[in-house]
Parts: structure tokens; sequence; C-alpha cells
């Protein structure tokens, strides 16, 4: 896998910018959670919502560059690793004005049942639709 089958593109906004005049490094969460939405919406990962879906159980990143204004980004998706009760998905912001990757990171995304608070396994369908996505 890691194909990066999902991209969103996005501006960075002018309130985008901390202090010191770069993109403040919790936008970056922003802008991977755009990225994972839209990658869970072309597989219907949010389908048995609100009862089953997934929660995010763990996310990193790496800072390759800053990111300034102006600059539109492409911030992309991909499923690296499914379990059973949960998958890994790479993440990846790169820079237009740039040529280059400006982020890097991972996230475990665990589908629970929200009724009953508690890890269940990922729907056959997801993982279906998950590995076609992925070409695999």
């Amino acid at each position: 896998m890691n194909s990066w089958p999902v991209s969103v593109q996005l501006p960075v906004q002018w309130g985008d910018l901390d202090a010191f005049q770069h993109v403040n490094n919790v936008v970056y969460l922003r802008w991977f959670e755009s990225a994972r939405i839209a990658y869970f919406e072309q597989t219907g990962v949010l389908e048995g919502m609100p009862g089953v879906g997934p929660i995010l159980a763990r996310q990193t990143i790496d800072y390759r560059v800053p990111l300034l204004y102006p600059d539109s980004l492409l911030a992309s998706a991909t499923v690296t690793k499914i379990g059973n009760s949960s998958f890994t998905m790479g993440m990846r912001i790169e820079s237009a004005t740039q040529g280059r990757i400006a982020a890097e990171g991972e996230a475990v995304i665990v589908m629970i049942d929200y009724r009953m608070s508690r890890k269940v396994a990922v729907p056959d369908e997801v993982r279906r639709r998950i590995e076609s996505l992925e070409g695999g």
C-alpha cells in the first residue's frame, strides 16, 4: 500500500500563521484530519455512524519544512496496515510553492461501537473498500 490514493487541496490561510510568521504546528493536525475524512468518505468508514465508527487513537507528525503564507498544499492519506479492529494511516502534506513535502505523519484509527463503548472489528465492507482503493 502507500500509494496516496486520497488527496485534498487546501490553501494556507492568513489565520494559520503564528507569531513566528509560519503555519502553527496545530494546523497540520486539521489538514491531516481533512485528508483522513476524505479517505473515510471514499471508503464508507463513516457509514455506520452514529453506531459503529472510527476514533483516532494515536497520531504522529514529523515536520520537514515550515509553511508560509501564501501557499497551497496537498494533504494526502493512505492506509498502510489493517488489523482486526484498527488500521494505520500514512499522512503527508506537500507545499505547492516549495515543491516539497512539508510534513509526514501516521494515524492509528480504531473502530468502536459508540453505543457500547467498545472496539469492534473493521467491517468487512469497509475492509474491502480500503483494499480496493489501495489496489491490493
